[in-house]
């Protein structure tokens, strides 16, 4: 079975991924599909663990893929901590998207904001989304390791569970 980690970024999805890379069980991987169109785009492989934020973008297309069949993790952050990490990317990657493309500049709307936009935005599509999902779980950066274990059991995982709780001790992707 597929795991899914819908997330908005910012919250832990390289570290989450990292830890899940100890899995003997399942394939792991950061944004692995990002750059793909079409029935590429969610060609997942099977038993495999991918986070990806833009899939919150895609989430009727994942449906129609995946529907109850997988496993959904909705990964978060402390939402200021979150906002004052896109804040610093304002003008990169997706607060740039959200910004330019989605809100079309957003007639001068301050940086924060836009930020707090997006992650509202992001966390009503996930919350839409997993309301009728058998095979979920909430996991939250406050809680990793406790969560992960909790995590480990739902999936059934294999490998070095010691190992893997040791990555969140590592700041991955800082801002």
């Amino acid at each position: 079975m597929n795991v899914f980690v819908l997330n908005s970024g910012r919250c832990g999805s390289s570290t989450f991924i990292k830890a899940c890379q100890h899995i003997k069980n399942y394939s792991a991987a950061h944004e692995s599909l990002s750059t793909q169109v079409l029935e590429k785009r969610l060609a997942y492989g099977n038993n495999h663990i991918e986070a990806d934020n833009r899939l919150c973008w895609l989430l009727g297309r994942l449906d129609q893929q995946y529907g109850d069949n997988a496993i959904y993790v909705h990964l978060y952050r402390n939402p200021e901590d979150t906002i004052n990490s896109f804040i610093k990317r304002r003008n990169y990657g997706i607060m740039k998207a959200y910004r330019e493309g989605i809100l079309m500049d957003a007639d001068g709307a301050d940086d924060k904001k836009i930020a707090e936009d997006y992650l509202l935005t992001i966390e009503s599509n996930i919350d839409l989304f997993l309301k009728d999902k058998s095979h979920k779980m909430d996991f939250s950066m406050d809680n990793a390791k406790a969560d992960f274990k909790k995590f480990w059991q739902l999936i059934g995982a294999e490998g070095d569970l010691q190992k893997a709780l040791g990555e969140w001790d590592v700041a991955y992707n800082k801002s």
